[in-house]
């Protein structure tokens, strides 16, 4: 499954809500998220642009899916699936 190329920041933090994530913080521009997976904490940091770009989605996929044990398009399809 592609990424979506006109995702927000926004947009992200409200998918990853849904898949249990809560906001913890925010410095500036960018919001940190939380959660309890696995039993181990899992942080993500989120840029609240307008419009991420698709090497900043791909990357913090890459690290939401590393840091659950999970593969890559595993993660996409539990963010993006419609």
């Amino acid at each position: 499954m592609k990424l979506p190329r006109d995702l927000s920041g926004d947009e992200l933090i409200a998918r990853l809500i849904a898949i249990g994530f809560q906001q913890t913080r925010q410095s500036g521009s960018h919001a940190r998220l939380s959660a309890r997976l696995n039993d181990e904490d899992v942080h993500i940091t989120v840029p609240r642009h307008n419009s991420l770009r698709v090497g900043t989605l791909s990357g913090i996929v890459r690290e939401l899916a590393r840091q659950t044990g999970c593969d890559r398009n595993t993660m996409v399809e539990r963010l993006f699936k419609r």
